[in-house]
């Protein structure tokens, strides 16, 4: 038996299916990296803290109001 490794991840969701839980694999990646069904496969599984990424303006934005409300947010961390 052959193994091939591939070392792009893929992000997905684990969602339950009676007493089991399933990966979902879209079939864009199934066919790029030449999966059939039925096949055997290995997943490593690790938790994700998936953040959203703000655009530049948005970004610089609350840095500006972060900045300007420094002696608020010092109060509030003392009180």
């Amino acid at each position: 038996m052959e193994y091939m490794r591939y070392s792009t991840p893929m992000i997905t969701t684990i969602r339950r299916s009676g007493n089991s839980f399933v990966i979902r694999v879209p079939r864009e990646e199934m066919e790029r990296i030449g999966v059939q069904e039925g096949e055997h496969v290995s997943v490593e599984i690790r938790a994700l803290d998936v953040r959203p990424r703000l655009s530049a303006d948005l970004r610089a934005s609350v840095d500006a109001e972060i900045a300007r409300s420094a002696r608020a947010f010092e109060r509030l961390a003392n009180a």
